[in-house]
């Protein structure tokens, strides 16, 4: 089956949102919060507040390529590449939004290669006012040689390039063992990350960790460490994908500060000493 590119490029959808004060709580226990006193503003209801991470699921539109065969997109080889974030109003703890996904590129990067799909979703309250816009770059394995264009026609988000030094920041974090499944419970309902079959069919030996939960434990890294615990300080948050993460696995997130309300970061799995998010980028008030 080959990638439809017409269809591709002009797919857009909306998807409308209503979420409560629980939704808010569940997200950041499946980012793994909990386990200590300074988690307890995100996940219980006296004085709660929203992950900024959180905006990454707002609005979110499900497993859509799943649900659209005519796009030519085998699921089974779909992986999230980067996903980045940018805020521009804090996040109300409940509240209706509407998410509007759209299509902004499509990448052939050759036969027998992958193909790199290109998204942006705006998320606002129901008066149209813009809280956040969520920008995806989706791995389409082996989808490649459909004739697409082998560049970008627009640029991405810019992030400065690390320093050759020590990091300032090195936090471990303890992902749960069960975190997959209850990450899930958030709107990403792809097989991939909680049926081991399906795992082992696309050449893994048992069910990944969403990278956007991976991307979620580093947000709150970042925030914890460079924004005092402080959501409403955050004003973008960014990072490339670059190898799975297995639940029950520590996560090492580096951080080096910037001038200028900027930091860059790393996440690594010491375990397996293999770098798990990349060309991390974070700005903040």
């Amino acid at each position: 089956m080959a990638i439809a590119l017409d269809a591709l490029r002009a797919y857009r959808t909306r998807t409308e949102h209503r979420y409560t004060r629980k939704d808010v709580m569940l997200y950041a226990l499946g980012v793994g919060l909990g386990a200590n006193e300074e988690d307890l503003p995100f996940v219980y209801e006296q004085g709660l507040r929203v992950l900024p991470t959180f905006g990454g699921v707002l609005g979110y539109p499900g497993f859509w390529i799943k649900e659209h065969p005519e796009l030519g997109i085998d699921w089974r080889k779909v992986l999230n590449g980067e996903q980045a974030l940018r805020l521009h109003r804090p996040l109300p703890v409940e509240g209706e939004v509407v998410g509007e996904l759209r299509v902004v590129d499509v990448v052939d990067k050759g036969e027998g290669r992958d193909c790199l799909l290109y998204t942006v979703r705006d998320v606002r309250d129901m008066q149209g006012e813009l809280l956040c816009e969520v920008f995806n770059t989706v791995v389409l394995r082996g989808h490649g040689g459909f004739g697409g264009p082998a560049v970008r026609s627009e640029p991405g988000l810019a992030v400065p390039e690390r320093p050759e030094r020590e990091a300032d920041h090195v936090v471990d974090f303890d992902i749960l063992p069960q975190a997959a499944l209850i990450y899930r419970l958030s709107g990403d309902y792809n097989p991939l990350h909680a049926d081991p079959g399906v795992a082992r069919q696309v050449g893994f030996p048992r069910a990944i960790l969403h990278g956007a939960a991976t991307w979620g434990i580093a947000g709150y890294v970042l925030m914890r460490e460079i924004c005092g615990g402080n959501p409403e300080r955050v004003q973008s948050f960014g990072a490339r994908f670059t190898s799975p993460v297995f639940p029950g696995e520590t996560l090492r997130t580096e951080i080096w500060r910037l001038d200028s309300g900027a930091a860059v970061f790393r996440c690594s799995v010491p375990a397996r000493d293999k770098v798990v998010l990349d060309a991390g980028g974070f700005t903040f008030a």
